[in-house]
């Protein structure tokens, strides 16, 4: 069995601002977002790379990431959004994970260059409350 950080959060082991979470996927605020708001989607199964995704997590995936992004725009005030993933380069816990990072026209991220920020005492709560907000709300 897997005991990466992100296998812990998944099993409650770790606390993590989650913004969603289901059987098959958690989505939680990254704690060094390249910009408030930052969020990664992770298969609540171990899977190392997106190499090794099965077929039946492709959709869960990456309709959260979608779900996600959308629910920028009312939740943070995004104009846009960057949606990537790593896989073993870069990719800093060997557990697939999609970064979906809210953007705005002159924030400053240029190319693959990410800065990274820190969130005041309570802003992580409050973005995370707002994107679970957003994503219920656009569920309907």
């Amino acid at each position: 069995m897997a005991t990466d950080t992100f296998c812990q959060i998944v099993n409650g082991e770790l606390i993590a601002h989650e913004v969603w979470r289901d059987d098959e996927v958690v989505a939680f605020l990254d704690h060094r977002p390249v910009f408030k708001g930052h969020v990664l989607v992770i298969p609540t199964r171990h899977v190392d790379t997106l190499l090794d995704l099965p077929e039946e997590l492709i959709q869960p995936l990456f309709t959260l990431a979608r779900r996600i992004a959308a629910a920028m725009t009312p939740a943070l005030g995004a104009e846009g959004t960057f949606v990537a993933m790593n896989n073993v380069v870069s990719q800093s816990v060997p557990h697939l994970h999609v970064h979906v990072v809210p953007r705005s026209k002159g924030d400053g991220l240029r190319g693959f260059f990410w800065p990274r920020t820190r969130y005041a005492a309570g802003e992580e709560a409050e973005h995370a409350a707002r994107l679970r907000a957003a994503l219920s709300a656009a569920a309907g």
